[in-house]
């Protein structure tokens, strides 16, 4: 994996404008990553993909992050700053997983990309939990015989959701947060994907303003005006009043 340029991360937000979440995420790492098939940057783990999403974040816009999260309790929104440091978790999900069940014995491997985008679609989340437990479940046994996922207890859902989050604790950052108005405290999820996105919308649609500008004021092309560094063409802008 590699760090992007000005123009390949416009190119990955252009094309990630008409996709979905998951697509999205996976186009910046197929971007950071070209020599990887797109179908094997899928099959990775989420934990890992995030992973990966955590380090490009860093090289692209610093280890910083400053967030807004909303009370729950009070409804009051409140900035929330850490580093990337802080949410980087070692390690990553092995490949398969045992887990007993009351007398089942399972084996599950970790969710990836392509589990996820097939699941986004149901809004109950009951289901949409089952849906994940049949895909990743690989093989349930109960006294040396096969048994069907639709013949699992409910206490299965339970076992596996809390056995993937041990085994792939990347792929579920939470964030302890206490909201200075009301004193509430809670767990605030924070999703790199979705949240490397937002910065790169933001990044990318100053950015266009800015060769708008100059290319008005000079006549300059684009690809001229991005290869410019940060310093010259903040200089310039400058200089047209912008």
């Amino acid at each position: 994996m590699r760090a992007l340029s000005v123009p390949e991360l416009l190119g990955a937000w252009e094309s990630g404008l008409e996709q979905g979440p998951v697509e999205r995420a996976l186009t910046l790492l197929g971007a950071a990553c070209p020599e990887t098939p797109r179908d094997s940057l899928a099959r990775l783990s989420i934990g890992r993909r995030d992973a990966s999403l955590l380090t490009l974040r860093e090289w692209t816009f610093g280890s910083r992050v400053d967030s807004l999260v909303e009370c729950p309790r009070c409804g009051q929104r409140l900035e929330i700053a850490f580093n990337i440091a802080d949410v980087r978790v070692e390690g990553e999900a092995p490949p398969e997983l045992p887990a007993t069940v009351e007398e089942y014995q399972l084996r599950l491997r970790p969710p990836d990309s392509t589990d996820i985008a097939a699941i986004a679609a149901e809004p109950a989340v009951e289901r949409k939990r089952q849906l994940l437990f049949e895909r990743c479940l690989i093989e349930a046994r109960r006294g040396g015989e096969e048994a069907p996922a639709g013949k699992l207890p409910p206490e299965a859902l339970n076992a596996v959701a809390e056995r993937l989050a041990e085994a792939d604790p990347q792929a579920d950052i939470q964030l302890d947060v206490a909201c200075s108005c009301c004193g509430e405290r809670w767990k605030s999820a924070f999703d790199i994907a979705a949240f490397f996105w937002s910065e790169i919308d933001a990044w990318a649609c100053r950015i266009l303003r800015e060769v708008h500008t100059l290319a008005s004021a000079y006549g300059w092309s684009e690809r001229d005006i991005l290869a410019l560094t940060p310093a010259r063409r903040q200089f310039y802008l400058e200089m047209v009043g912008a």
